[in-house]
């Protein structure tokens, strides 16, 4: 079978490419040949071609921007959020396998016959389709502020000029007013912009006239007697509308010789008109109201107000890191620079750098608390703290989230709070050092001060939280290794090793498989009495809980009278298992523990003595490189002796 998918995320930085990786992997542990397109933020890269849609079994859209999809006419097609595809990629392809994907039509009706399920944005919650369609505004009016603020920030640094009354000031003769006047330029598109791809994302390309005219009518006051236009919030407005309307217009049946005009001159006069004389004549200047007075109340917030906002501006950013939360709060900031109202975007600026920034500098400074992998991925989330890129503490967060997204919240409020009482100012649509650097800060000190205050706030809780112990097994199979105590002594990993379970094999599977396969060398070298109960006994401490530890390892385990004495099965597989782990590694050694429901605390004492073992990461090599299962038993024995 051959399946083809889309990710897109609304900045085109991380959660496109996870949901490509995710899908990737998926397919590879169910046998399906998968591409996947992905359209990130520097353009659509490994491009589905005409003569592999022809081809395709099915597709699947996982993206929360509007993706063109009249090239799969005629194709089932799976549409979801980007978020669907990172967790759950293996149910999006059962849905195209076993023939529950609709048959999308570039009409706009699914064919449904032979499926299960309806057409797939049918069963999307409304608030998600709305913040989908907000997001596809959102993410192409983003490089139009970033231009916009940038050049203004060089041409204000090196050309301006102070004066008594105005301020920072560039000449009109001065080499750098055309950088100025550009970036103005760049700022002007940003309502029309957003409007008009918010259009698109409801109603196609028919959608995007009569939003961008929308857009542009919102933002010119002049149109319904108001000095200071209706602003983003006008403009969302407006791009709903737009796009809305001109879906109802081109879902009305017409002879077919008008078809090929509709798209082109029929829906865009008509929708066009239709928006602007409501927006003139009826939401214009209420809009206008609105948004004058939110400015108003924005430019008037001093001291514990201004405090509020910055702790809810710092929660929001860091409490879902890129998710629907984040994005609400960057919006307000981002939409505000044209507005002349650079502090809200300060305090975005700071917070989303600080929890990638402060949980990288938590592995920097006490190594001992982290494995292997986590400092690695603390490498890379310093850096993309760095480029203001909040998605870099997504893995820490998904490992221990009832740890890290404290953590990082406070650290994110922290950053804002200071941001906003040091008057830092922003004037890009984007966070992080790098904004610094390219001059798009007032008031770098400040900005310097927040990030690094917030990001050792984020650091310090981050390290004060993973000393506080635990004992509840719920929280995770670390925490369980790490606080076992009063385990049976003589309970020994060698005395539990048998080189007839010992399984070598490269055969893609995943979790259940490899459970399987163990359970059935354990079942023909008779360790077992009732397979089915061995299996639910642990698979219910799966549900609890991954046993994927990190580091390429698995330790399943289970108590139970289904099997007659303690024993270890130990599988090494070339690739690595499709399983849940809490770094992201597919396990490649997994080491199923079992033990009759009277020997105490034995598994708990076997967890312990292995996971000491194989936390040195010479010895976890070790067995990673043998090549076969007699091999694997020495080396195992070997490690453990040591």
């Amino acid at each position: 079978m051959k399946i083809l998918a889309v990710t897109s995320c609304p900045n085109g930085i991380a959660h496109t490419y996870m949901a490509q990786e995710k899908l990737e992997q998926a397919a590879a542990s169910l046998g399906i040949d998968i591409k996947v397109e992905t359209q990130g933020g520097v353009g659509a890269e490994n491009v589905l071609t005409a003569e592999e849609i022809a081809a395709a079994d099915g597709i699947i859209i996982a993206a929360d921007r509007q993706v063109d999809l009249s090239r799969f006419n005629g194709k089932p097609l799976v549409k979801e959020s980007v978020r669907a595809g990172i967790h759950q990629p293996e149910a999006l392809i059962e849905r195209v396998v076993k023939g529950e994907a609709p048959v999308y039509h570039a009409s706009g009706e699914a064919d449904t016959s032979g499926t299960t399920a309806p057409q797939s944005e049918n069963k999307q919650n409304g608030m998600q389709m709305v913040y989908q369609h907000l997001m596809n505004g959102v993410s192409f009016m983003v490089p139009f502020i970033v231009v916009g603020g940038l050049l203004i920030a060089l041409a204000l640094s090196l050309g301006g000029e102070k004066t008594a009354t105005q301020g920072l000031v560039i000449p009109d003769d001065s080499f750098w007013k055309p950088f100025e006047k550009i970036g103005a330029l760049a700022f002007s598109f940003m309502v029309p912009i957003l409007a008009g791809y918010i259009a698109v994302s409801i109603a196609d390309k028919p959608g995007l006239v009569p939003g961008m005219i929308g857009g542009a009518i919102a933002a010119d006051g002049s149109f319904y007697g108001s000095t200071a236009g209706a602003g983003f919030l006008g403009g969302i407005v407006a791009g709903f509308l737009a796009g809305y309307i001109a879906k109802w217009i081109k879902n009305i049946k017409v002879p077919k010789a008008m078809a090929p005009i509709m798209p082109i001159i029929i829906i865009p006069i008509i929708a066009s008109v239709l928006v602007g004389m409501i927006f003139i004549f009826v939401l214009g200047a209420p809009i206008a109201a609105v948004f004058e007075t939110l400015t108003t109340w924005l430019k008037g917030m001093q001291g514990a107000n201004i405090v509020i906002l910055a702790l809810i501006i710092g929660a929001m950013i860091a409490f879902d890191m890129g998710g629907p939360v984040n994005k609400v709060a960057f919006l307000f900031g981002s939409a505000l620079i044209a507005e002349g109202n650079y502090s809200v975007m300060g305090m975005v600026a700071v917070a989303v750098c600080t929890p990638p920034i402060g949980l990288g500098l938590a592995t920097f400074i006490q190594k001992r608390k982290f494995n292997r992998n986590e400092i690695e991925m603390g490498k890379a989330s310093f850096t993309m703290g760095l480029f203001g890129i909040t998605e870099g503490a997504i893995p820490f967060a998904a490992q221990d989230p009832l740890r890290i997204i404290p953590a990082n919240m406070i650290g994110a409020m922290v950053a804002s709070v200071i941001a906003a009482l040091g008057h830092v100012g922003d004037r890009v649509a984007h966070g992080g050092p790098i904004v610094a650097v390219l001059g798009g800060i007032d008031g770098v000190l400040m900005f310097i001060v927040a990030v690094l205050a917030g990001s050792f706030v984020t650091t310090a809780l981050v390290l004060t939280f993973k000393k506080q112990p635990t004992a509840t097994a719920t929280q995770g199979k670390s925490d369980e290794i790490e606080t076992t105590v009063k385990v049976n002594e003589d309970a020994d990993v060698q005395d539990m090793l048998n080189p007839q379970v010992m399984i070598q094999t490269a055969v893609p599977m995943d979790r259940d498989q490899a459970i399987d396969t163990m359970i059935e060398r354990l079942v023909s070298e008779n360790y077992v009495t009732d397979a089915v109960t061995l299996k639910e006994a642990v698979l219910a401490r799966e549900a609890e809980s991954t046993t994927a530890l990190g580091m390429h390892i698995a330790m399943p385990h289970a108590k139970t009278n289904a099997v007659r004495q303690p024993i270890i099965a130990v599988l090494k597989h070339d690739q690595g298992v499709q399983w849940e782990s809490l770094d992201g590694t597919l396990p490649q050694l997994v080491f199923l523990i079992v033990v009759p429901e009277q020997s105490h605390d034995t598994h708990l004492k076997v967890l312990q003595q292995l996971s000491k073992n194989l936390m040195h990461d010479d010895k976890r090599q070790q067995l990673l490189d043998t090549t076969n299962e007699a091999d694997l038993f020495e080396t195992l024995q070997h490690v453990m002796k040591a």
